[in-house]
């Protein structure tokens, strides 16, 4: 169990998207975000570069829902965040609190209303899962916190304060699904290397880049996780 290392926040999601600049679009001009970065691989999009964000890595589509039900976003006032949504948006209510509506590509997204220092930060991740119970389990293998199911009764785990739910629906094993992997940010990423080797857990690649360095590994039903350390020169706003 990776213990002794838990990961500090849950840093971003990232998507593989057939065409990434509506999306970007959308959520710089209707969702508060604004475009982190920007490369020929990638757009990165958050209200703020420290806290939870959305990567839109560019891909061959069509790409398929998989694992992916929905990622939410947290707000501390939902009728404002609704105001700036605009109007000729279909949302869903399913309770007080929370609406739900598609964007594109298959990505639908959530706004929740609940206290936090800034708004538009990751909520949940929420994803289907043939056996809900048992996969939130496996994550605590991976450092997640347990909790006790949130408001949609799902099975969850915690990261610095987010959260993954997992809804029981089947995953498949899409050839080329819309989530491209979770990551969590940690003070090192070495130390998840270490402990995942040691555990035996497949480790997927190890990436040293600019801003930051991260260890991938296969999560249960082949979700990819990423431990990624922000390094002292981290520069993103």
């Amino acid at each position: 169990m990776l213990a002794g290392v838990r990961p500090e926040t849950l840093d971003h999601v990232a998507l593989w998207v057939a065409d990434r600049d509506p999306i970007a679009d959308f959520l710089t001009e209707r969702v508060g975000m604004h475009v982190v970065d920007r490369t020929d691989a990638f757009t990165l999009v958050g209200s703020d570069a420290r806290r939870g964000k959305l990567t839109l890595f560019a891909a061959e589509g069509p790409r398929e829902q998989g694992a992916l039900k929905h990622v939410a976003l947290r707000v501390s006032s939902l009728e404002r965040a609704e105001r700036e949504l605009r109007d000729g948006l279909a949302v869903e209510r399913p309770r007080d609190g929370e609406i739900y509506f598609g964007v594109s590509e298959g990505l639908r997204l959530g706004l929740v209303e609940a206290p936090t220092e800034v708004d538009y930060d990751l909520d949940h991740v929420a994803l289907w899962s043939a056996t809900p119970e048992e996969t939130a389990e496996s994550y605590e293998q991976l450092g997640f916190v347990p909790v006790e199911p949130g408001p949609s009764e799902a099975p969850r785990v915690e990261a610095g304060g987010a959260f993954v739910e997992f809804h029981r629906g089947e995953p498949g094993d899409p050839e080329r699904p819309l989530l491209n992997h979770l990551a969590v940010k940690v003070e090192s990423a070495d130390e998840h290397i270490a402990e995942a080797q040691e555990l035996g857990l497949e480790i997927d690649n190890i990436v040293d880049a600019a801003n930051t360095y991260a260890v991938f590994v296969w999560g249960p039903e082949r979700v990819r996780v990423e431990y990624v350390e922000h390094k002292p020169e981290f520069s993103l706003t």
